[in-house]
């Protein structure tokens, strides 16, 4: 579907809708953002990706997942986006050679030697250029263009307006990609050396210990282990805790800047997290696109977003250099009002009962929802509870504890329960 593009002149572009892109951390991630309306997924292997912290991929399971996504019509892309020091190299040609025949839809990329790299041994394989080779200009964009790039992902530090620009400035085949939702860093881009001098952990290389995220005092050069606290309440200041980038609310000017791929951030965030946000996303992107005239935002999508782990939100740069407001100073915890109860296994419709396994407790009279793909969540009671052996229980406190009770209507396998915590 294509939708018209306002700039200021008042010319009209016609843009096509741009692709939702979700995190894949795991072969079940990758199966239930697709299932949620992703349009394309992004994973990594054991090396050369951002994030060691998520499950990955073996060999095997690149190729269930891409076939997985292949058949639904959807596209799955390969991050290969560290910073490689010299030893990286040789192992590079290996993971290159063995990746290319399975049928990725791009990798990502962000270091210009592992480009040229990409080019010369899988030159039929489309590079995405990642946000940590820091992409804020249209020059450098149309230099990454020239040298064979499909796409680039921008940088956080970008406004609307500077998009828009951005667009009108390069090549109309050259894709950009921007991050709509999640965890904001506070280096440019990614780009960050504190994790690696405080725990040897190297973030540009995937390993990051977040450190940004913990309490901090200030200790005078000449007055050693003299700690003063910079106060924000009792428990100290968080000076580096950035908010969680939400944009929901902004569909249209997202669209409207010319953002070919909305990317949600997350591959070490749970199953859970991934499907509430893709659907959230989904919704709203689809209802803008079926009247964008007389679009009007639904505040519920932001409901949705508020029942995962999430830290407080905000917009980030996209409306201008963000203030001490988006910042978190009082602590580094999430916010978690609502947790998952189980996933449902099976329905059987003679008696109208669903199999669920418990992931955490809950108990007969609770109430909860229930989401499935592609659909609004239904609200219920939890009711009519029996274990494996058929006993009528009144709670389910064991882990992976299996539990059949009364459905509200017909649910599907892979369903999911939740509950707002108390």
């Amino acid at each position: 579907m294509r939708c018209p593009l306002y700039i200021e002149e008042r010319q009209v572009i016609f843009m096509k809708k741009p692709e939702l892109l979700a995190p894949g951390g795991s072969l079940e991630k990758l199966k239930t953002v697709i299932d949620y309306g992703a349009d394309a997924v992004y994973i990594g292997g054991g090396a050369f990706s951002l994030r060691v912290a998520a499950e990955n991929f073996t060999p095997d399971e690149m190729r269930e997942g891409l076939d997985y996504a292949h058949e639904r019509g959807k596209k799955v892309y390969l991050t290969a986006n560290i910073i490689p020091h010299n030893d990286d190299i040789e192992d590079f040609e290996k993971f290159v050679k063995e990746i290319r025949p399975l049928g990725f839809d791009a990798v990502l990329i962000a270091d210009l030697g592992l480009f040229d790299m990409m080019r010369e041994l899988a030159p039929e394989i489309p590079i995405h250029v990642s946000t940590q080779a820091n992409n804020t200009n249209y020059r450098s964009a149309m230099m990454w263009h020239k040298l064979g790039a499909k796409r680039v992902v921008l940088g956080r530090e970008m406004s609307f307006k500077e998009i828009a620009e951005f667009r009108q400035h390069i090549p109309e085949d050259l894709e950009l990609e921007a991050f709509i939702h999640g965890a904001m860093c506070i280096s440019y881009s990614g780009r960050c050396l504190l994790s690696n001098y405080m725990t040897g952990r190297d973030s540009n290389a995937g390993a990051c210990a977040h450190p940004c995220r913990w309490n901090y005092s200030l200790v005078e050069e000449k007055r050693p282990g003299e700690y003063f606290k910079v106060e924000e309440n009792e428990r100290g200041t968080f000076i580096f805790n950035s908010k969680d980038l939400c944009t929901i609310d902004h569909i249209p000017e997202l669209v409207n800047s010319g953002i070919s791929s909305l990317k949600i951030e997350g591959r070490v965030k749970t199953a859970f997290y991934a499907a509430t946000v893709v659907g959230a996303y989904r919704r709203e992107i689809d209802r803008y696109f079926k009247d964008p005239e007389n679009y009007k935002f639904n505040p519920a999508e932001l409901e949705e977003l508020c029942k995962v782990s999430h830290r407080p939100y905000t917009t980030g740069f996209y409306f201008g250099r963000p203030g001490q407001d988006a910042q978190v100073y009082e602590t580094s915890s999430y916010i978690r009002d609502y947790e998952l109860i189980g996933i449902v296994t099976g329905y059987d419709p003679t008696d109208n009962t669903m199999t669920i396994t418990q992931r955490n407790r809950f108990f007969e009279g609770d109430e909860i929802e229930i989401m499935q793909p592609m659909k609004p969540f239904i609200k219920t009671t939890a009711k009519n509870m029996y274990n494996e052996s058929g006993e009528k229980i009144d709670s389910a406190p064991h882990a992976e504890q299996y539990v059949k009770m009364a459905a509200p209507c017909p649910v599907c396998k892979g369903a999911m329960l939740r509950k707002k915590r108390v």
